[in-house]
């Protein structure tokens, strides 16, 4: 079985798990099943296209499928995306933001601040020297070689 992250990297699977959860909220009488054909006129993609990276989704436990006769009805399965959250949620937890947060303002504490005042000057000389370096490369023009 492919690793979640590998499986999740390609954009048209993306897209796919995109499909299934919009289906789950907009229509939940449906149970979140879409059929290979709803997906395929939504994607705009080729039939065994869709079915290509249904199959990986399906392999990585990502979607569930119900057959019915020669139909197929896909939904998604939140299960092994439980993987991804575990891996993310220290990345994004407000406790990793707050130990960010604390560390930028040591290192600010520790930089002198500047008034508004002082922060208004220091970017207008930073303009002024920009825009004349500018204009003196644009009046000398590019070197040339020998």
């Amino acid at each position: 079985m492919a690793d979640i992250f590998d499986v999740v990297a390609d954009t048209t699977r993306r897209d796919i798990l995109g499909v299934l959860l919009e289906r789950e909220s907009s229509a939940p009488e449906s149970q979140g099943e879409i059929s290979v054909s709803e997906i395929v006129s939504i994607l705009g993609l080729s039939q065994p296209t869709v079915s290509k990276h249904l199959k990986v989704l399906r392999e990585a436990g990502l979607v569930g499928v119900r057959e019915e006769g020669q139909h197929r009805y896909y939904h998604l399965d939140r299960g092994p995306l439980e993987v991804l959250e575990d891996w993310l949620i220290p990345f994004v937890s407000s406790e990793a933001a707050a130990d960010a947060a604390t560390l930028a303002g040591a290192e600010a504490a520790s930089e002198p601040v500047l008034k508004e005042e002082q922060l208004a000057l220091a970017s207008a000389i930073g303009k002024a020297f920009a825009e004349t370096a500018h204009q003196m490369s644009a009046a000398v023009g590019p070197k040339k070689r020998k």
